[in-house]
């Protein structure tokens, strides 16, 4: 009897170069003419000379590199609302006269439409996932359903807001883990230690434990709320989190930014047993004139993984963790007065697997290999801009854009196809958010959704 053909495959891609982690010790390399096959949103098989399926869709990706999608590991989606409304202000002043205020005129629908605009940013930009911590999610994890990216979201709350913020992060998370066919995972979002009281910080802690769930915080964002937090607790913010419960071996953390942690502070990450993970976003760093950055060499040597973010549009103007990833490397070399460090590998580990790790999914995204998730990005290195290619980590880290991103795959989905968004129609975005931006922006009413006070 003469057995049936095999199934075609979802998606084959063939002759690109492949940037592969290789060896126990993660090291990137490029494995050229390389084909990669895909079925049921599975990496099935990938290298040079695998036997090829018949396909549902085939990409010839010649003189293209295939890399993991990038994760965008901290930021605020809806945020693009606000991109440039606030600029060349101090934080305090970024946070009470500007930002907050608008929040508090927020509408689901603007929410929708904000989050639609970024994912759109994010897809052209090759990130595949990005963590969210911000208000209205059920809005944002339906624009994340329908869009095809993947995403790890967190409702975030104030103790200003009474049990009931707690209460509703908690149920948003429960209602939306493994959404969207898996796409989305959840974490419970207080904003910070310093509008999250010690009571509702160990709450959360218990309620982390009690349902499995990880934690996303705001946490020593800038040196001046570490100094203010030892002046008024003692303690600094990573001490506080350690003492209310949040940061200990059982529970996986997420920090963003952590450009205020200090020398005493790696004592109690390291005994976390790297279940606890740093976002830094260096662009922002820089327009706050913050005086110290995310200390990722640190955090590096006590195996707490440091991945790439962005921060919301408002602060950051993009979404863009090209840049982040470049911004890191050369800031990195400076603070640390090494030109060895960070180096263009390094910061392609940081943008894909570490950044993976930073949001729990380090098991299924972050490398190309059978097994794991098919979101990938196929990169367009012939501009004049990137040519010649003597090391391609490097021309891929600073001569690279986002702009040369041609393919947007996440799922084995294609989300994006020579430069086409395919699953979001921007200009009806922009269009409906132009009508609705001067309702948003009025900051007559003289309210703030909270008082930034470190």
């Amino acid at each position: 009897m003469t057995p049936s053909p095999a199934a075609p495959a979802d998606l084959v891609i063939t002759g690109c170069t492949a940037l592969r982690h290789t060896g126990a010790d993660e090291r990137i390399e490029f494995a050229e003419d390389t084909s990669i096959v895909v079925r049921g949103g599975v990496i099935e098989a990938i290298g040079v000379g695998v036997d090829l399926p018949d396909a549902v869709e085939r990409i010839d990706a010649r003189g293209q590199v295939a890399m993991p999608g990038l994760v965008n590991c901290h930021t605020h989606a809806p945020m693009v609302a606000l991109r440039g409304i606030a600029e060349d202000l101090p934080t305090e002043e970024w946070f009470n006269d500007v930002v907050w205020p608008i929040e508090s005129n927020l509408t689901d629908r603007d929410v929708e439409l904000g989050a639609r605009l970024a994912c759109a940013e994010m897809i052209r930009g090759g990130v595949t996932c990005f963590a969210d911590h911000y208000f209205s999610m059920d809005t944002v994890a339906a624009v994340v359903e329908e869009c095809g990216i993947r995403a790890h979201l967190g409702e975030a709350y104030f103790s200003s807001q009474g049990p009931q913020g707690r209460e509703r992060s908690l149920e948003f998370a429960l209602r939306h883990r493994g959404g969207a066919g898996g796409r989305i995972t959840t974490a419970l979002a207080p904003h910070a230690p310093y509008t999250v009281d010690d009571t509702d910080l160990a709450a959360t802690a218990d309620l982390a434990r009690e349902h499995g769930l990880p934690i996303h915080i705001h946490a020593a964002e800038n040196r001046d709320q570490t100094d203010t937090s030892l002046a008024r607790h003692g303690l600094t913010p990573i001490e506080v989190l350690a003492r209310t419960g949040v940061l200990t071996g059982d529970l996986d953390v997420l920090l963003a930014h952590g450009t205020g942690i200090v020398e005493r502070d790696l004592p109690v990450l390291e005994r976390t047993n790297g279940r606890t993970a740093v976002a830094t976003a260096p662009r922002g760093y820089l327009k706050f004139a913050w005086p110290t950055t995310t200390p990722v060499r640190a955090l590096r040597g006590i195996g707490v993984p440091v991945g790439l973010a962005t921060d919301g549009a408002a602060s950051n103007n993009s979404l863009d963790v090209w840049e982040s990833m470049a911004l890191t490397s050369l800031i990195q070399k400076s603070t640390e007065g090494d030109p060895r460090w960070l180096t263009s590998r390094q910061a392609l580990h940081h943008a894909t697997l570490q950044s993976a790790r930073a949001v729990g999914l380090g098991e299924r995204i972050g490398s190309l290999a059978p097994g794991r998730r098919a979101d990938i990005v196929l990169v367009d290195l012939t501009g004049p801009h990137t040519q010649p290619v003597h090391d391609l980590a490097a021309t891929l880290v600073h001569s690279a854009r986002s702009s040369d991103v041609r393919t947007t795959i996440v799922d084995g989905r294609v989300l994006m196809r020579d430069r086409e968004l395919l699953t979001l129609d921007v200009p009806g975005i922009v269009r409906e958010l132009g009508e609705r931006l001067p309702a948003l922006v009025d900051r007559s009413h003289g309210k703030r959704i909270q008082e930034y006070d470190t």
